[in-house]
């Protein structure tokens, strides 16, 4: 049987006989997590001044009715309920007389270690906060902040629900939880709302993760030397844009850029976020589109068509329409020099390679080690990033090899370039 309420944070934590079972995992959130949570809280705040009577849900809490025990055991939601703990005991509006969960003895090293330093974090956020936005916080985890709870009698239908949110939870992508957010922050603007919600809602969703998975997110990371990873919900902390109401230097400058973004340069949240992603799917379309129209680049054409030659190819091929994105994003233009020493640099890879997966893309994309097995060493992000003129980039030297008989079509495919 499942019972299902709306609480505000102070009402969850005061539950009697709350309790984290054993079989749960330790307490893992980083300094990171409890920093987008405090961010998080602020914003609720800031919408609650603003439109009155708002809530911010922050997620569902799944409990196990331990009649035996007489607990109420978290299935699911241990995380977000110990750090709220540390939020409410930090604030002092809660306490180990009404808290049973701060009556819990933790002996898990990690867990005890996690507590310790996020704990030092959320006093130190705060020590630059005066007394009456503490007040506010505290005010919120009553009146602003809920949870949804779910309450069950048996284990076995916790786990159910535990398995179901939890395969919802895969469905929402990291572009997902961006348009979420960016919304949030135009509460005040609904006709801008609901044409941004019109045109996202237009494009299909696959081509939304692939942009932001497969060229922003790598390009980024390359262009600062850095190696990229898949792009999940942890990382949607780059695309959360500037906040509106900052009065940071870097934040005024890219306020004056607009509508001109850089992949590399922050962007101002809430309906510019949609105006950027719009802005590259665009740019993306009209890249590949002058590869294949343009007789310049018929022999690029022939090359990125051939089919069947393995995945390492396939990472090759993204390899070069990212490392163009990167140039076109800063230069505008399709100097054919310029582009076909792009293609080269990046088709050079499968030639030197015995084997290519995405870790050997990685690598060379930052260059991280200049192994002689490279026949061209040069971290072309980073150096697209730093150029002033494009015409650098047409004079890197770019070298042409050939190690293993297995590409040679490929090499004499480069050399007719």
């Amino acid at each position: 049987m499942e019972d299902k309420k709306i609480m505000s944070i102070c009402e969850l934590l005061s539950m009697q006989n709350l309790n984290i079972p054993n079989y749960q995992r330790p307490y893992k959130w980083s300094a990171k997590n409890i920093s987008n949570l405090l961010e998080d809280i602020n914003i609720a705040i800031e919408n609650a001044e603003k439109y009155g009577k708002f809530k911010y849900r922050i997620g569902t809490i799944i409990l196990h009715n331990d009649k035996e025990k007489n607990q109420l055991n978290i299935v699911d939601g241990q995380q977000r309920t110990i750090s709220l703990t540390l939020l409410g005991l930090f604030l002092g509006n809660i306490s180990s007389k009404d808290c049973s969960i701060l009556k819990i003895k933790f002996d898990n090293k990690i867990t005890e270690s996690n507590i310790y330093y996020n704990y030092a974090f959320i006093r130190d956020w705060f020590s630059n906060r005066g007394d009456d936005y503490k007040e506010k916080v505290c005010d919120a985890m009553t009146n602003i902040l809920e949870v949804v709870v779910l309450r069950v009698n048996e284990l076995s239908e916790a786990f159910q629900l535990f398995d179901s949110q939890n395969a919802r939870g895969k469905a929402l992508y990291p572009h997902d939880l961006l348009k979420a957010y960016h919304l949030r922050a135009m509460k005040g603007m609904p006709n801008e709302m609901r044409k941004a919600v019109e045109k996202w809602e237009a494009i299909d969703a696959d081509k939304i993760g692939k942009l932001f998975g497969w060229y922003l997110f790598p390009i980024s990371n390359w262009s600062k030397k850095l190696k990229t990873r898949p792009f999940t919900t942890k990382e949607i902390e780059l695309y959360k844009g500037i906040p509106e109401n900052t009065n940071y230097t870097y934040a005024k400058r890219a306020k004056k850029a607009i509508p001109y973004f850089q992949i590399t340069e922050p962007f101002c949240e809430g309906q510019d976020f949609f105006k950027m992603t719009q802005h590259y799917l665009e740019m993306l379309k009209n890249i590949r589109s002058e590869i294949s129209s343009n007789p310049k680049f018929s022999n690029l054409k022939k090359v990125l068509e051939k089919e069947n030659k393995g995945a390492g190819y396939e990472y090759t091929k993204n390899l070069f329409w990212c490392a163009l994105m990167c140039y076109f994003d800063r230069f505008h233009n399709f100097e054919e020099k310029a582009v076909k020493k792009l293609f080269t640099w990046a088709f050079m890879l499968r030639i030197d390679m015995e084997r290519l997966g995405y870790d050997s893309i990685n690598k060379y994309a930052i260059m991280e080690d200049k192994k002689t097995i490279y026949s061209n060493s040069i971290p072309l992000f980073f150096k697209i990033t730093q150029s002033r003129l494009h015409s650098e980039i047409d004079n890197i030297p770019i070298n042409i090899n050939i190690k293993k008989e297995k590409w040679k079509d490929l090499y004499n495919d480069l050399i007719d370039l």
